[in-house]
């Protein structure tokens, strides 16, 4: 579906509206990321590289997969009496 529509001023920048119809199809919301490939504006849903980390980080610790790796550290006395979680 192409859709003509017009380049508008909105206070010192530039934009255009989109017709309903068009972010229905594309399943675009509130935040979008924007970059021009070949002489093109393209649209494209926002990334959000830690979602679902949170979600992740509770199935591994219920599966027992959160050990810690380098377990073969050797802790000083520095460890045990000086160091403070924030």
């Amino acid at each position: 579906m192409a859709v003509k529509t017009r380049i508008i001023k909105i206070g010192n920048s530039q934009g255009v509206r989109i017709p309903k119809p068009l972010l229905e199809q594309s399943g675009l919301q509130e935040e979008v990321e924007l970059k021009v490939e070949e002489n093109r504006i393209v649209i494209q849903a926002a990334s959000h590289p830690r979602r679902g980390w949170e979600e992740a980080f509770i199935t591994m610790a219920e599966q027992g997969d959160d050990a810690l790796l380098d377990s073969d550290v050797i802790e000083s006395e520095w460890d045990e009496t000086e160091w403070q979680w924030p």
